[in-house]
């Protein structure tokens, strides 16, 4: 590959605006790998910074002629490794494509292109009445045309679903550099197949994304914050299951185990983990007194599961607090040392048995794990801590890893909520579908990616394309 890439920075150079293509190493270094500890990374032969699609095809283009691969990156948060790069690859960072287009109060959509950071699309919106509601931890930092690539979900997702649920089109670049407008800007359509939502949640592989349209809704209703702290995991998860059993649909509900609560205690002196050692932190956002009834019955759930303390807050200010702490938990782990983070989802009844089988591990492996996750919809983020000069913990750290991931299939469940495949759990993806899903997803790779420049590697290895004459199956 490094070979078929030799001389294609010079050649992008000559035909894109000055300043697209980076030449300083150390800046192209920083664009070889995103955010998941351990996973592989290459050395790109070219990172790129376009600020409009024709660009974007111009780099597909001259990609594919010379079967170089690609690499899209938002960025940079992502937590699989799906935006690390491979040896000779083109490293496109979609940063400088960061228009919001517009905002169409009536129709309640938006049009940005994918460097849109999720929280400046949010506040944008705001401002016109409207909400757009994935709200991944990463949502001050990450952006739009990430989130789409794995379709992230967050903490409101419980109730109002993931990114797939607000994509309704979008224009990219795919093949061998043709531009197409994907899906629909109507509240319904249902003309061919569904290719918008195949590409959200494709990592990158079937082609880049340089425009995306999403649904907004209106503005959000006041939510209340219910608290409960609890002795153990396993208790916390059992409150869950209550809520879940009850028929209750929180807009949030999302767990801070003890080693989380200290972190952050640590780093913002925030006081939180001497209230007990899980946390469960439930917002609903019913309006009138259908919205009292749900917090009440969270608040019995809560109390039912054994909560050491558990109380509605009334101090909006304090609410904001504490589900300001839940986004921080990670960034304050990661302050200890190295941190491999699953992401793990299983059905919402069997939240307490899947917690407990990760406390198993952690003693089995003798690893310190930590805890947090979108726990109203069984997404959990065990969170792998070790130190940088023990090797020996790394390798358990990564047996552990793999068994969490078998846990969650054995129960039900999928290997990853919103994370994504990426290079980490492709041995799980193959776990899960097995072989003849596998090969279906291969089949669409080989169709739409002809020249295999998209992201190769990524979600299942690379050379894993269908053999002549063959479609599905190993």
């Amino acid at each position: 590959m490094a070979v078929m890439s030799e001389g294609l920075a010079a050649e992008l150079e000559r035909v894109l605006p000055a300043g697209r293509v980076v030449h300083d190493p150390d800046v192209m270094a920083s664009y070889a790998h995103d955010e998941a500890e351990w996973a592989p990374y290459g050395k790109p032969a070219a990172v790129v910074r376009p600020r409009e699609t024709a660009e974007v095809r111009e780099i597909v283009a001259r990609c594919a002629e010379r079967g170089v691969p690609i690499v899209a990156r938002g960025a940079g948060t992502g937590l699989s490794g799906g935006a690390n790069a491979v040896d000779g690859c083109v490293v496109i960072s979609f940063e400088a494509m960061n228009a919001i287009v517009s905002i169409d109060r009536n129709e309640r959509l938006a049009v940005v292109q994918p460097g849109v950071v999720n929280d400046d699309l949010r506040r944008a919106c705001a401002e016109h009445g409207l909400w757009y509601p994935p709200d991944p931890a990463s949502a001050p930092w990450s952006t739009i045309g990430g989130n789409v690539a794995t379709n992230a979900g967050g903490l409101c997702c419980v109730k109002y679903g993931v990114t797939r649920d607000y994509v309704l089109g979008m224009e990219a670049v795919v093949g061998r550099g043709e531009v197409v407008r994907l899906g629909r800007r109507t509240a319904k359509g249902v003309a061919g197949y569904d290719l918008a939502g195949l590409m959200v949640g494709s990592e990158g592989t079937l082609g880049l994304v340089t425009e995306i349209t999403v649904r907004l809704r209106g503005a959000r209703a006041e939510e209340r914050t219910i608290v409960g702290y609890f002795d153990t995991l396993v208790a916390a998860g059992e409150a869950v299951a209550a809520v879940a059993a009850a028929g209750v649909v929180p807009s949030a509900l999302e767990l801070i185990d003890r080693h989380c609560l200290r972190a952050v205690d640590d780093w913002r002196h925030m006081g939180l983990s001497e209230g007990g050692n899980v946390l469960l932190l439930g917002r609903c956002d019913a309006p009138g007194r259908a919205g009292e009834e749900e917090a009440d019955a969270i608040l019995r759930c809560f109390e039912s599961a054994g909560a050491t303390w558990s109380t509605r807050s009334t101090d909006p200010e304090e609410a904001e607090a504490l589900f300001a702490a839940r986004r921080l938990a990670y960034p304050a782990v990661e302050r200890l040392g190295p941190v491999l983070t699953e992401d793990v989802c299983v059905p919402r009844m069997l939240v307490p048995e899947m917690l407990a089988r990760i406390e198993r591990i952690a003693t089995e492996y003798d690893i310190h794990i930590a805890n947090v996750a979108h726990a109203g919809d069984g997404n959990l983020h065990p969170l792998m801590i070790t130190s940088p000069e023990d090797e020996a913990a790394r390798e358990r750290a990564q047996e552990a890893f793999e068994l969490i991931v078998d846990e969650a299939i054995a129960l039900g469940g999928t290997v990853t909520g919103e994370h994504g495949v990426g290079l980490l759990k492709r041995r799980g993806l193959e776990e899960e579908v097995g072989p003849v899903v596998l090969g279906m997803h291969r089949a669409i790779k080989e169709a739409l990616d002809p020249a295999g420049i998209f992201n190769p590697g990524k979600v299942f290895a690379v050379g894993d394309r269908p053999s002549p004459g063959q479609t599905f199956g190993p």
